[in-house]
């Protein structure tokens, strides 16, 4: 038996995707992520709504992650109930029915030298 660990709200203030990348490699291009742990027994469902400085909010993205994995979310991917715009700066809230470890990347490579950043997300129950 494992233990659940974490939060049950999250926040990541700064979201960003440039619509440009250095490379095609998939792996090289620029991404925003949300890497979400569930240390627990049973499986989280998980939603995601975005808010922006200038229109009303997206979502929610509703996704699952199994009992004792994890998931890394590329917002590039979200397209249900739209795609997350690109060049836009947005923040997320992420709520899962059972307490989850957030924690943000982003990889920016409109350089050919590659910025990485991660952080991990503000949390409150």
């Amino acid at each position: 038996m494992t233990h659940a660990i974490g939060s049950r709200r999250w926040a990541i203030a700064d979201g960003y995707i440039p619509s440009s990348s250095a490379s095609d490699d998939p792996a090289l291009v620029s991404h925003e992520s949300a890497c979400v742990l569930n240390t627990g027994d049973t499986p989280a469902k998980v939603e995601i709504t975005l808010f922006f400085s200038d229109r009303e909010p997206a979502g929610p993205f509703r996704f699952t992650v199994a009992a004792r994995r994890t998931v890394h979310l590329r917002f590039n991917d979200l397209d249900d109930p739209e795609s997350v715009p690109r060049d836009t700066p947005y923040a997320s809230l992420i709520e899962a029915d059972t307490p989850v470890v957030v924690q943000q990347t982003r990889l920016d490579s409109r350089q050919p030298t590659h910025a990485l950043l991660s952080t991990i997300a503000y949390c409150q129950d």
